[in-house]
């Protein structure tokens, strides 16, 4: 069995190693590179992403990446090109073919048939004196100099500088259109993430009913507006409906520990006033943020000092957003 400081000597190499490699690739941004950046940002078509082996798995994040940025990708497998999928590619398409040595079979015959179509072909490779390097009308160089690997033959430090190369083009088209938190929401709208950047106060406290009573209503009438609408908390309005107040469950025990008969006692007795208020149009991660920094459990949600309602942790909760 190898000893911890074995097993810890490997991994600590294998990361400066990786390192290393990324480290380098800050020299590869070059005109081929800002031209490819461009070319895709004029397209009218796709951004079709190809390869073989580790770097098909590296091609299909760089899919994944820009569809969810605003650049309309799909992934071709290189073996599979050359059995019928490459009907995919359409004539505006810009294909990247990703690709270590840019010499294997599947690349030599996959390459030639692209460039009869006519589209334009951006590598991202690592031996710039390969095939594929030397077909291609730009080159996105990922060079590494070793593996991580300590026979120098499993793809690691060289799929690592494909991934780092293929995030800062998905990143500089993204930036380049302008992509902003709200685009972003469009394309992810499930999950954590999505309801993150999408789901608002008043799409959840309109699910709830709204307790309220008036100033001078007794605390009875508060108690039985809390117990029924299950919220821990009712709002408290005046005379013309605007709120004033929020009575909680924790306003209630204060009131038995002073000894105040719940009969004889107005909700304004008993009321905090200038509750922490949200807008319906608030984002609900920023309502859960506003309840954690105040360590409260509902928002009163409020327009123009009119109620509208209250938002409770658990509805926050119960969406899995945080």
């Amino acid at each position: 069995m190898n000893t911890y400081e074995q097993i810890r000597k490997t991994a600590l190499l294998t990361i400066e190693t990786e390192y290393a490699a990324v480290r380098k690739l800050s020299d590869f941004i070059d005109r081929d590179f800002i031209e490819s950046v461009n070319l895709i940002l004029q397209s009218k078509g796709r951004v079709i992403v190809t390869g073989i082996g580790k770097s098909a798995i590296i091609a299909q994040k760089l899919v994944a990446t820009l569809n969810s940025t605003g650049t309309p990708a799909i992934f071709m497998h290189a073996a599979d090109a050359i059995h019928g999928d490459l009907g995919m590619i359409l004539p505006d398409d810009i294909v990247i073919c990703a690709s270590k040595s840019g010499n294997t079979p599947e690349i030599k015959v996959l390459v030639p048939l692209v460039k009869n179509f006519g589209n334009k072909l951006i590598a991202l490779v690592s031996n710039v004196d390969s095939y594929l390097a030397k077909n291609a009308d730009f080159i996105i160089r990922s060079t590494v100099d070793k593996e991580a690997c300590p026979n120098n033959l499993a793809p690691t430090s060289s799929t690592t500088a494909q991934l780092v190369m293929s995030d800062a083009l998905a990143v500089c088209l993204l930036d380049c259109r302008s992509f902003s938190h709200n685009d972003f929401a469009k394309f992810h709208p499930g999950g954590a993430l999505g309801k993150q950047l999408y789901l608002r106060v008043e799409d959840l406290y309109r699910q709830n009913e709204s307790p309220k009573v008036l100033l001078n209503d007794d605390v009875n009438a508060a108690i039985l507006e809390i117990t029924s609408k299950r919220l821990g908390a009712t709002a408290v309005l005046d005379s013309e409906g605007k709120l004033a107040g929020i009575i909680t469950d924790g306003d209630l025990r204060r009131m038995l520990q002073k000894g105040l008969k719940p009969e004889k006692t107005t909700a304004e007795q008993i009321m905090s006033g200038n509750p922490k208020t949200v807008s319906p149009e608030l984002l609900a991660v920023n309502a859960f943020d506003l309840m954690k920094k105040n360590n409260i459990t509902q928002l009163v949600v409020a327009e123009n000092n009119i109620y509208l309602g209250i938002i409770h942790l658990h509805d926050i909760l119960r969406e899995g957003i945080v």
